[in-house]
């Protein structure tokens, strides 16, 4: 299964980014072989909507689950639209969180953790 872990690097030893549609990179990985795709956010520095933007992005990507600190309400609008499952609270690094995922150890959040200016610098 194709998810997403937002990462302040871009391998699987990089810590979580506690932001969604702010974060670094999204790592878009294959939850049984760890095979992965690191892309650098190209949503990082926009001026607003960019939680709308980044959640387009994972649907275009194919993910089927968000794994990130925080997501804001536009952002879980449009996961949730998208059918994606959305987790947050997640800490430690990408491969750990993928780990704790494959055991079904997280689950979907009901709604969004973070108000809507959340990481905006």
């Amino acid at each position: 299964m194709k998810i997403c872990i937002t990462s302040q690097g871009d391998s699987l030893e990089s810590q979580i980014d506690k932001k969604f549609g702010r974060c670094l990179y999204f790592i878009i990985a294959d939850s049984e072989t760890l095979e992965f795709e690191a892309i650098k956010n190209p949503n990082l520095d926009g001026m607003g909507g960019v939680g709308v933007q980044s959640g387009q992005l994972m649907s275009n990507k194919d993910v089927k689950a968000v794994l990130t600190g925080n997501v804001g309400p536009n952002a879980f609008q449009t996961l949730q639209a998208a059918k994606i499952d959305i987790i947050t609270g997640i800490s430690g690094t990408v491969k750990e969180t993928i780990e704790k995922y494959k055991t079904g150890e997280l689950k979907p959040a009901e709604k969004p953790s973070v108000d809507s200016n959340f990481g905006k610098k």
